[in-house]
């Protein structure tokens, strides 16, 4: 079999355990750093490193959820996938994709346990590992916050564009899948038409933290996080920034609600650190790694 992932000289924070094989029961971290289809502002792909330096001198406890990674169970660093630079991009992000199948292979995510916090790169990357949780979970609940609807067929003449994740995703939704969306703040007409007839749009953070809350705590969940979501007043570095967008303590809301759920799997996207040189965005990007790591965690429980 080819190689599939690289391994940084750190791991994801100072407890993070090295590992070539995604762990069952547990939590496995892995970066995909394609930024293919990024049309604004590249940069994407170094992310994951970025996070992995900043998070080796930052607290491993948060007050938010009064939890210490030194305290809760092991978590894995899978290293990066490899990604091919050919100037191809739906070529490069498909041999991707490969990889990430030889990576977990005929593994049943659900039977195993298998759970997933993935550092992008763009967007788009979010498919592969969504598109595989919706086949393990059928009743999986999508929830997504990001600036953007990304409900396009197509973007620039890529299906699987970073403007397109979700539409690709809801291609493998079944009956019993859901999707809610909260932070969106720029689409076309139809993308907003679409959500208004789906009923997929949170009106505000209450209401989308209620939902989260009104869920049973068995039901599977899992979170893509495009860091536009964030206002550029407090993350800048981002590949397509929007005004208008939320704070870090509406995210603190979300995950105090995701808590006590059944978080399955989680990916954080869109950071670009060439475009913030003072560093702060990947600082705030790596907190909110950190606080996505402990809402994994179970009380009681060696897993997460």
């Amino acid at each position: 079999m080819t190689e599939t992932v690289l391994h940084p000289p750190k791991c994801l924070y100072r407890m993070a355990r090295p590992a070539i094989r995604p762990q069952s029961h547990s939590l496995n971290m892995i970066g995909f750093g394609f930024d293919g289809t990024a049309c604004f502002r590249k940069g994407t792909a170094i992310a994951p490193d970025a996070i992995r330096l900043v998070a080796s001198d930052i607290e491993s406890y948060s007050p938010y959820l009064d939890l210490d990674l030194e305290e809760t169970a092991p978590f894995y660093d899978l290293g990066n996938l490899i990604v091919q630079q050919s100037g191809d991009a739906h070529k490069d992000y498909l041999a991707a994709h490969e990889r990430f199948l030889e990576l977990v292979g005929d593994l049943d995510f659900a039977e195993a346990g298998i759970k997933f916090l993935t550092l992008g790169g763009e967007h788009s990357i979010s498919y592969s590992f969504v598109a595989r949780y919706l086949q393990a979970y059928p009743d999986l609940v999508l929830l997504h916050l990001d600036a953007h609807a990304d409900l396009r067929d197509e973007y620039q003449g890529y299906h699987y564009s970073h403007a397109s994740i979700i539409r690709r995703c809801l291609d493998h939704f079944g009956p019993g899948h859901q999707l809610l969306q909260f932070g969106i703040r720029s689409g076309t007409k139809d993308e907003y038409v679409w959500m208004r007839e789906n009923h997929t749009l949170a009106p505000s953070l209450d209401a989308f933290v209620a939902f989260i809350e009104g869920l049973p705590a068995s039901r599977p969940i899992y979170l893509t996080l495009d860091l536009d979501y964030f206002d550029p007043a407090f993350l800048p570095g981002t590949g397509t920034p929007e005004p208008g967008g939320q704070d870090f303590f509406s995210f603190v809301r979300i995950i105090q609600a995701l808590r006590h759920k059944n978080m399955v799997a989680a990916d954080v996207v869109e950071l670009s650190p060439p475009v913030d040189a003072s560093g702060n965005s990947d600082v705030f990007a790596t907190k909110v790694v950190r606080e996505l790591i402990l809402a994994f965690h179970r009380e009681g429980s060696n897993e997460r």
